[in-house]
């Protein structure tokens, strides 16, 4: 039987094979394309003769094992068992992923092969013989590397003729003068040297620049070079240092600081040195230029003023805080005194009550001097201040318009912090009515507490022990405030508000009670923007809780009528005050004006059932070293200490038991710090 002629279709499809096969043996990679059950489509010559194949595996419908297997036996892939071999790239080749890999054949030739995904989950794979290429590249690497060695050993020999160049300088100043204009003089300006160099010419164009004094202001050192002074440094700076260039370029040595306006907005600061450089004729043809970054340096001279200019405030309103509570502990007394002695007489309403309100509210303005000047008495204990923010979020909530949205967040459960919960609430209180004020149109007032841990560099900034600190941040987005004010804010008695709408001390009161507290403040402002202020405070140690507000002390068991109290004070005045109050508390008197008198009384007069004394006092003995003896030579007698303020470092550990009377006080206070007070 005559077999059937092939068909039209399947002889256009032999011809397009062979076209395709023929078009494929013109390219010099080799190429193979296998189809979804992993046999071969087509191939082309360059493929078989790059990896040595049989000409009988280029048929098409060849397996793809069928290579891997006939590499295995010849060892292609290393030593190993050839079914492992075979099974472990027919697997990897039925994923049908992309790969580019490299493999080197045994005879050295290196080959890159490159395999990618066709539709039908077929895939076609490039070999390429990069041997050449390789070595090539190699070869350049190590021309790259021997050049490398060339220059640094030209780079040390070039260091060491600058330094016998410097050495020629100091001894031959001809030489100098002959050498100074050569090509040695830009060598000995390198980048690597840690300052602000350059260099112009007697035309004032620069002609050199290193990269930190390009950078300085804004510029290349190729683009700044040929480039006019004004035209680099601007006009307001040229304004500046043009005298000074005229100076130099006169022959003299000028040195000057600066500022300009980094392209950050940060002010910033350098001192400039201009060395001429003059012939060996006298003649100046141009200018060096030494500068250095005085930034740093200029904000730790500022810190370090601003630091010792609040402390020279805060001794001074320390000193006249205590003399004026003794003044005000004198007026109130007699204050007292006159409106027992007038009863129900219309006089008291009319002028004894308002001299006593204004008496309490100066006792408020010196407490608030003394929270400033880092001597109020402080209780500090642990506080949970995610508690006590709720607390005060509540109570600052109806001091605010329906225009201002108050809104607090934690970003810790529990931050227990070492602070007087008093003063915390009242140094919360003062900024909260202070971004009130700066947000008349309304705004936002936010609340946050957090824990902030503190490294080597941001507590020398803040002047604390680095660590862990409990922060709360209080911020607003009101009116802000510019540089000037920002540098006066705790400043005590300084206020932007209108006269007398606020005393000045809201903002000294907060700062002296942060760092009484051995904390530190952060505050950060621009204007139209807002202010943000951060109390960071000491966290309690490890597994403290929270102490409950303290309660009120068990009354006197023992009747002080009649009773001998050894009254201590330096004053007369207040001496004659306290003295009264305790009269008309029935309480029978003994005076002493200061320590040692006071403690000769205790050691001989036996009838003494209590001593009352103030803290400051002449003679060398003042109110702690007499709660001392006392405790000593006498510790049944009960003991009260009097003080217009009282700086922590004087007070002794076995000193706690002495409890505080805070001057000024009123009688009726007195009278509780004496039922309170019990035998030792």
């Amino acid at each position: 039987m005559t077999p059937l002629l092939d068909t039209p279709e399947q002889i256009s499809d032999t011809r397009y094979r062979e076209m395709v096969a023929a078009g494929l043996d013109h390219i010099n990679q080799g190429v193979t394309i296998f189809d979804q059950d992993l046999r071969l489509v087509t191939c082309n010559r360059s493929f078989l003769t790059l990896l040595d194949f049989p000409d009988a595996l280029g048929v098409p419908g060849t397996p793809f094992e069928a290579f891997i297997r006939h590499n295995a036996e010849r060892g292609e892939y290393g030593p190993g068992d050839v079914e492992a071999q075979v099974a472990e790239r027919v697997a990897a080749a039925q994923r049908f992923t992309s790969h580019d890999t490299r493999r080197q054949r045994p005879d050295g030739t290196l080959l890159k092969i490159q395999g990618f995904p066709l539709p039908h989950r077929g895939f076609i794979a490039l070999y390429s013989d990069i041997t050449e290429a390789e070595r090539q590249r190699e070869q350049i690497d190590r021309h790259q590397a021997e050049l490398e060695g060339h220059i640094r050993e030209r780079t040390a020999a070039l260091t060491e003729a600058n330094a016998e160049l410097k050495a020629a300088i100091e001894a031959n100043h001809q030489i100098t003068a002959a050498l100074q204009h050569s090509e040695a003089k830009l060598r000995l300006i390198t980048d690597t040297i840690p300052a602000h160099v350059a260099y112009f010419d007697a035309s004032w164009t620069y002609r050199y620049a290193n990269k930190r004094y390009a950078e300085w202001f804004g510029w290349t050192s190729q683009s700044m070079v040929d480039r006019p002074i004004v035209e680099v440094i601007g006009e307001d700076l040229f304004r500046q240092v043009e005298p000074h260039v005229r100076r130099s370029l006169d022959g003299h040595e000028v040195t000057y600081e600066y500022a300009i306006t980094s392209a950050a907005g940060a002010r910033i600061f350098a001192r400039s040195t201009l060395l001429p450089d003059i012939t060996a004729d006298g003649e100046v043809i141009g200018c060096f230029v030494h500068a250095v970054d005085m930034t740093d340096q200029r904000r730790t001279q500022n810190a370090l003023a601003q630091a010792q200019k609040m402390e020279a405030i805060g001794e001074l309103t320390g000193g006249l805080a205590h003399d004026f509570n003794n003044m005000l502990t004198v007026v109130m007394g007699n204050l007292t005194a006159l409106r027992d002695a007038l009863g129900e007489a219309p006089e008291v309403d009319e002028f004894v009550a308002p001299c006593q309100t204004a008496a309490e509210g100066g006792a408020a303005l010196i407490k608030r001097l003394l929270a400033f000047s880092r001597q109020q008495p402080m209780e500090a204990r642990p506080v949970e201040v995610n508690e006590l923010v709720l607390g005060m979020a509540r109570l600052v909530r109806r001091s605010l318009p329906s225009s201002i949205a108050l809104s607090t967040a934690s970003h810790a459960a529990e931050l227990v912090a070492m602070v007087d919960p008093n003063q915390l609430e009242s140094a919360l209180l003062n900024l909260a009515l202070n971004a009130r004020d700066a947000m008349p149109n309304g705004g936002e007032l936010r609340i946050e507490s957090s824990l902030e841990t503190l490294d080597a560099s941001a507590a020398d900034e803040l002047e604390v022990p680095l660590g862990d600190y409990v922060q709360i941040v209080i911020a607003d987005n009101g009116t802000g405030m510019d540089g000037t004010v920002l540098a006066r804010v705790f400043e005590p008695f300084f206020t932007t508000k209108k006269f007398g709408m606020g005393s000045g001390l809201g903002m000294a009161m907060v700062y002296g009670f942060v760092k009484q507290s051995g904390g530190a403040i952060r505050i950060r402002s621009r204007q139209a923007v807002g202010t943000q202020v951060a109390l960071l405070l000491p966290q309690a140690p490890a597994g403290s809780q929270s102490d409950p507000a303290p309660r009120p002390a068990d009354p006197l068991d023992i009747d002080l009528r009649g009773r001998v109290v050894l009254l201590v004070e330096d004053d007369p005045e207040v001496r004659k005050v306290v003295r009264t109050q305790l009269a008309s508390l029935e309480c029978t008197v003994l005076e002493a004006e200061n320590g040692h008198e006071a403690a000769d009384l205790v050691e001989n007069v036996p009838a003494i059932a209590m001593v009352l004394s103030d803290v400051v006092m002449p003679g060398g003995m003042d109110g702690w070293a007499l709660a001392r003896f006392v405790r000593r030579f006498r510790p049944e007698i009960p003991m009260i200490l009097m003080s217009g303020y009282a700086e922590a470092g004087q007070r002794h550990q076995d000193d706690s038991t002495a409890p505080l009377l805070e001057k000024p006080f009123t009688r009726e206070k007195l009278a509780a710090a004496l039922n309170r007070r019990g035998p030792r």
